[in-house]
């Protein structure tokens, strides 16, 4: 063999081995892979019913997408921190039903109408602010553990919400519906796209800016971040605030959504919320995560439940679907870990 040939066949060598090492690279990527799966869920269910490949399906899932992911998200950062967050959904609840009282109170008032709407968004980001305040107060002073502290303040939102409302729903400010988004922007109302500015918000300040590192830092080994200097309560904070205030968001999506400030709107999007943030790979342990698989985990609930929807199935087969999908990211999971510990 000539001394050409010997270096053919070693660039082919080298091709042969370097192509199985992309595709598994590719196909290890927790991201690529729950977008996969949902491009397959979107052709599985327009294959049972086209009817689910329309703009009109699409805009009801990215409706349903946008509050999910805020909370979500909220709960992503006090997971990466090391933490959990119980309350965000009953912050929902009860940052709407607070700014709908507020904005009847200023609609009957004369107040115009879009007025009355930016003091209902305040209200609703403020009292998730004071909420996710007491949440760290109650980690960091009454040395509650996350579980308990946010538990306790689930409760005490969740029951001020139906004592305030009695249980039925507040009609509040105007009663048009909102949507800022021109038409050639197909299923992108105004709300989805204000998700899509606070996604990317979040994306920069969770991995490209010093939040995000003090973030890891303390759910990877609180001690450690201590001693480098790191003021762990005061980041702790931080964290639980940002979550409620993201909550707090997502009530006032809601209102948008249903019409009115429901007490009992947002019981159960934590469940759904913490559901989407171990399907977008992080670690319940705290220092693992990502914001685009949180966005992806969010999509492929929504999604899950529009297409059981339209295809007559049962929506409650949800839960069993999402169950498959915890398991199955969990234990994609341990095997990187195992994978990494064998390296």
């Amino acid at each position: 063999m000539t001394q050409t040939d010997t270096h053919v066949a070693q660039a082919a060598g080298t091709q042969v081995t370097e192509a199985p090492s992309r595709a598994k690279t590719l196909f290890s990527n927790q991201q690529f892979l729950l977008f996969l799966v949902w491009v397959l869920m979107v052709i599985g269910f327009s294959l049972i019913n086209h009817i689910f490949f329309s703009v009109g399906v699409a805009e009801n899932v990215l409706a349903d997408w946008a509050p999910l992911v805020l909370i979500a998200l909220g709960e992503l950062v006090v997971i990466i921190g090391g933490g959990i967050d119980l309350s965000v959904g009953a912050i929902v609840g009860f940052s709407g039903v607070i700014s709908a009282f507020t904005m009847k109170s200023l609609h009957g008032s004369g107040v115009s109408g879009p007025a009355t709407l930016v003091v209902g968004i305040a209200v609703c980001v403020l009292v998730g602010l004071l909420v996710g305040l007491v949440n760290s107060l109650l980690i960091n002073y009454a040395k509650l553990v996350p579980f308990i502290a946010t538990l306790v303040t689930l409760g005490a939102c969740s029951g001020l919400a139906l004592v305030f409302t009695k249980g039925a729903p507040v009609m509040g400010g105007p009663p048009e519906a909102i949507k800022l988004a021109p038409a050639w922007l197909g299923p992108f109302s105004g709300p989805v796209l204000v998700v899509l500015l606070v996604v990317a918000v979040l994306w920069l300040f969770v991995h490209k800016a010093r939040f995000g590192r003090y973030t890891f830092a303390i759910g990877s080994n609180s001690f450690a971040a201590r001693a480098a200097g790191i003021n762990v309560k005061r980041h702790i904070m931080r964290i639980y605030m940002l979550s409620g205030l993201l909550a707090g968001l997502a009530g006032f999506f809601f209102y948008i959504r249903l019409g009115s400030g429901a007490p009992t709107s947002g019981l159960g999007n934590e469940l759904d919320a913490i559901a989407a943030v171990v399907i977008g790979g992080a670690a319940l342990t705290g220092g693992v995560g990502r914001v685009s698989g949180t966005v992806l985990g969010a999509l492929i609930l929504t999604t899950v439940t529009s297409g059981l929807i339209i295809s007559g199935v049962d929506p409650q087969w949800k839960r069993v679907v999402v169950a498959g999908l915890i398991a199955i990211a969990a234990t994609l999971q341990a095997l990187r870990k195992r994978e990494g510990a064998a390296a």
